[in-house]
Parts: structure tokens; C-alpha cells; sequence
């Protein structure tokens, strides 16, 4: 329970609760499930039809190991793979740079070119499962890298599924794992919306994230309307790109995360829904009901794991998942309770699929579309983070939208501001996280933690020095050069791109060349 100086009981996002609700006649009763502005669900059955996409998040050490965690979870009854890339890759470096020493394969799986993504997609029904990837500055060379692996194997781009991050704007308010300005990063990310409407029609080619902006500490409003906002600037990128509002609105995507306040989270994704759906009629005046329909994928919130008291972990994930089943999520990742510790091993992992499996299939959340809707609570505290999330997406567009409020900073300073305040908070005792600020114990941590192995970084820069041996020279130069002549241009710069990675152009080489032309971003101050 979250209070204010003035001693207000609040939501943990600092909205004051009333004891208790009653109807509130000003406010309009939303449609049924299914009809515009989607408040209710964009299904009107919900998951009668179709259950949401079990997506458990994974990738450590080499694409071998992670192939091997994949097969291991589909063999558990996920149904959607999800990856996560090693901070050199998500950075545009190749394994054997510099830069990237002490850091390859820690935080995720380190892809250097092709032959590594052959590795890690080795034997996954690709046709039968979409993926996601958590990747942003070099997602193009990722998804491309994806599409020629799979193509290998005789799989066409028209039926590959998925999903890439793709969210360029939010790495420079929040999470840090850009490369290029923005201007030219908007290019590719819109240069990315026309290839997959021309060579990967089932793909969607953004996944717009609040859910890092919400682990950076912001707020609920701050969440959906700063994500929101990122996502007007990319339909506005597109369409000034010269793109038409079906050929990509239709495929985007959203990425909100699940904190622990169960009702707070369940309005804030009907609000989501409702907001995006007025904005796109509003301002795009889109009448087609999948370019106003929000879909998006859920994570639990892996900010409020503890390493102390580890198994009080299992608890919050369940409930912050239950908030997401009802608020609606398409996709759901749950966190295992080891994280805050080390990379999920596999029986924490197993643990937090079959948390999904029992919501699903025991708990009878599932049966009825919008079960909360109605609730005096829930229409409450829908309308206050409209109104709320509306005010902060009025102050971007009057400091000229989502691109121009990150270069001034506004986004970051706010993001502070709240981070900031809810840890003096927590430090005071006001917010109470159990085992940590309340009920402590002197209990040691006795867990099962997964290492990566410490031999893993050498074999991956052997690996990629025989690749570079084996492969044509002149042509992987020639490839790149067409790269860079292209980035100088305006032509689409993933058709290069993808001839580069098929005759062995690695991921670091590329974005080197990109660096060239588009320079490096230095954030203000």
C-alpha cells in the first residue's frame, strides 16, 4: 500500500484511493468486449477462442545453450519462444571488439552473424511458434539474420511469426542500448515497417515498450503515456516515409509491464487500449478496427524482485500475472523467482511457465472476457489514468512529440523525478516490500543459481575468427560497401543489409558502418 505526505492511501502509482467505491453516474458504461474503444478486450470473447502466447524469456552464454533452454520449455508447453540478446550484441559490437570483453553471452545469448543464428534456431518449429526478440538499436540485422536462417531450412518469410522490440525512442529515455541519434534510428525502424509489409507480412516489426520505462521507475500514466507518445512518433515516421496506415498499423505491437498494484495494473491496460484506440481515429482518422486495436505483451516486473527472501518472488509474479490475464494481455512473460540472483535456471524457469498453466487452465480467469469490468474500482481507476496519462501526452506534443521531448530530457527528468520519490519510500518505511524494508529474517539464500561458463567468451571469439576465414572477403567488402552507400541515401537499407549477412558480413561490422555515416548519440548534458 502506497500513502502520501498527506496521509491519502494511494494506488502505487500515488492516485488517492477512496474506502470504497460506488457507481459513478458521470462516467459512461464502456462497450462490450470487442467494440471500439476496446476498453474491454479487442476480442469479444477473450481467451474463449484462443488462450494468450506463453512466451518464457531466455538466452545466456552461447546459441547452443540457448537452443537448448528453448527446446527445453517447448517441451513444457510454452507456446512462443523469446529471446534475450548479451549486451555486445544489443550494442552493434561483435563478440572479439574491445568493448565487448567480460560481457559476451552474460545477460543474454551472443550473436555475431549467421552461423550463430543457425545454431540457436537449430530444430525449433519456426513455422509453428512465433518469436520474439529483445533487440533495439541493431533489430533490423537481427530479424534479417532470423529470416535467412530460417529460409535455409526451406521455411518462407510469409509464414514466419513474431515479434522484434524494434523500440528505439525508449532506449534513449530509459533504458540506455542505443547506437545512432535518433533521426536515423527512426529511419531504420521505419525502413523495417516497409520490408516487413513487403517480405514478412506476419511479423510485427515493433513492439512499442513501456514496460522499461516503468522498470526505470516511472509511474503508471508515465508508462502508457510516454509508450503511447513513442508510438504516435513511429506512426508519424511512417507515414512521412511514404507508407500508407494499413500497410503497418495493423502490426504494431505494445510492451507494458505488470507491477504489483493487481487493480491499478488491470485498469492502466484497459485505459491503454482505449487511449490508443481515440488517438489513432483522432489523429490518423483510422476507421480500419486492426490499426486501432492495442495488442500487446506483458512482463511481469522484474524491478520488484528481491534477492532477499528469493521464494517470496513466486508469490508477486503470480499476482502480477493474474493482473495481466485480466486486464487482457496477448503475450505473457513470467519472471522466475531467481533472477534478482543470476540467470533463471531451468527449474525456476519451469516454475514460472507453470505459474502461466494454472492461471490458464485452474483458476477460471480465462473463461469470461473483461471479468472486472464493471467493477466501481476498475471504471474508477480506468478513467483517472486516462485523464492522467492524456495530461502528460498533451506536455510531449506541446514540446513537439515523443523525438523532441527525449532530446530536451523531459522524458528522462520525470522518469527521475518518480524513481526517485518512490525510493525515498521505500526507505522510509511508507512502501513496504516484504524482506526487505519489513519481516526480515537472517535466513542465507539457498537456491539453485545458473553460471555461465567462464571459457564461454574465448570459444565464442574463436568461433568467430574461423568465420571470418571461411568466408569470401571480397564479397562480404563489396556487401559493405553497398551498405554504406545506401545509409547515405534514402533507400531501404535492409535489402543490403540482408545481402551483407548472407555472404558473412557480421552484425558488429555493419553497424561500424552504419556508425560512419550516422554517428553516435551523446545524450544532452
Amino acid at each position: 500500500m502506497s500513502s502520501q505526505a498527506d496521509g491519502d492511501v494511494c494506488t502505487g502509482s500515488g492516485l488517492p484511493l477512496q474506502p470504497s467505491y460506488q457507481r459513478d453516474p458521470s462516467l459512461a458504461e464502456p462497450p462490450p468486449p470487442g467494440e471500439p474503444p476496446y476498453t474491454r478486450g479487442i476480442r469479444a470473447e477473450g481467451y474463449r477462442g484462443r488462450l494468450w502466447t506463453m512466451r518464457q524469456y531466455a538466452g545466456f552464454g552461447s546459441a547452443s545453450s540457448t537452443n537448448e533452454r528453448f527446446r527445453y520449455l517447448l517441451g513444457r508447453g510454452q507456446t512462443g519462444l523469446s529471446v534475450a540478446f548479451d549486451l555486445p550484441t544489443q550494442m552493434g559490437y561483435d563478440s572479439d571488439d574491445e568493448v565487448a570483453r567480460g560481457e559476451v553471452g552474460k545477460v543474454g545469448v551472443a550473436i555475431d552473424h549467421l552461423g550463430d543464428m543457425r545454431t540457436l534456431l537449430a530444430d525449433l518449429p519456426l513455422q509453428e511458434v512465433t518469436t520474439s526478440m529483445t533487440i533495439n538499436a541493431p533489430a533490423s540485422l537481427l530479424l534479417l539474420l532470423y529470416q535467412l536462417a530460417a529460409e535455409e531450412r526451406g521455411i518462407s518469410g510469409s509464414v514466419l511469426g513474431g515479434t522484434i522490440q524494434n523500440d528505439i525512442l525508449k532506449e534513449y529515455a530509459a533504458r540506455g542500448t542505443y547506437i545512432f541519434p535518433p533521426r536515423p534510428s527512426m529511419r531504420l525502424v521505419t525502413d523495417t515497417f516497409a520490408y516487413c509489409h513487403q517480405e514478412l507480412p506476419r511479423w510485427n516489426p515493433i513492439s512499442i515498450s513501456g514496460y522499461h520505462i516503468r522498470e526505470a521507475g516511472a509511474t503508471a500514466p508515465q508508462e502508457l503515456a510516454f509508450a503511447l507518445s513513442n508510438g504516435l512518433a513511429y506512426v508519424e515516421a511512417a507515414l512521412s516515409a511514404g507508407l500508407g496506415l494499413s500497410e503497418f498499423a495493423p502490426r504494431l505491437s505494445f510492451f507494458f509491464n505488470v507491477d504489483n498494484d493487481l487493480f491499478e495494473e488491470v485498469a492502466k491496460f484497459r485505459a491503454a487500449r482505449r487511449l490508443w484506440a481515440t488517438l489513432m481515429a483522432e489523429r490518423f482518422a483510422a476507421t480500419d478496427a486492426r490499426s486501432r486495436q492495442l495488442r500487446f505483451h506483458a512482463q511481469t516486473a522484474g524491478a520488484t524482485l528481491t534477492a532477499q527472501q528469493p521464494l517470496n518472488n513466486v508469490v508477486r509474479v503470480a499476482l502480477q500475472a493474474l493482473a495481466a490475464v485480466l486486464g487482457g494481455a496477448q503475450s505473457l512473460h513470467t519472471n522466475s523467482y531467481d533472477e534478482a540472483l543470476a540467470l533463471p535456471s531451468e527449474q525456476a524457469a519451469t516454475l514460472a511457465l507453470r505459474t502461466q498453466q494454472l492461471l490458464a487452465h485452474e483458476s477460471g480467469v480465462a473463461r469470461v472476457a473483461d471479468p472486472l469490468g464493471g467493477s466501481y474500482l476498475i471504471e474508477s481507476l480506468t478513467e483517472r489514468l486516462v485523464s492522467e496519462a492524456g495530461t502528460l501526452i498533451a506536455e510531449v506534443d506541446r514540446r513537439g512529440g515523443a523525438v523532441a521531448a527525449i532530446e530536451q530530457g523531459y522524458y528522462q527528468d520525470q522518469i527521475q523525478e518518480a524513481s526517485y520519490r518512490h525510493q525515498q519510500q521505500v526507505e522510509s518505511g511508507a512502501v513496504v516490500v516484504v524482506g526487505v524494508n519489513r519481516f526480515q529474517d537472517d535466513v542465507p539464500v539457498d537456491v539453485p543459481l545458473l553460471r555461465v561458463d567462464q571459457e564461454l567468451e574465448a570459444q565464442q571469439v574463436h568461433s568467430l575468427a574461423d568465420h571470418r576465414l571461411a568466408r569470401s572477403q571480397v564479397a562480404v567488402a563489396a556487401a559493405l560497401d553497398g551498405v554504406e552507400r545506401t545509409a547515405q541515401g534514402s533507400d531501404n537499407l535492409l535489402y543490403p543489409m540482408r545481402e551483407a549477412l548472407r555472404v558473412g558480413a557480421t552484425v558488429g561490422e555493419i553497424c561500424a558502418r552504419l556508425r560512419g555515416i550516422f554517428g553516435v548519440w551523446r545524450p544532452p548534458g
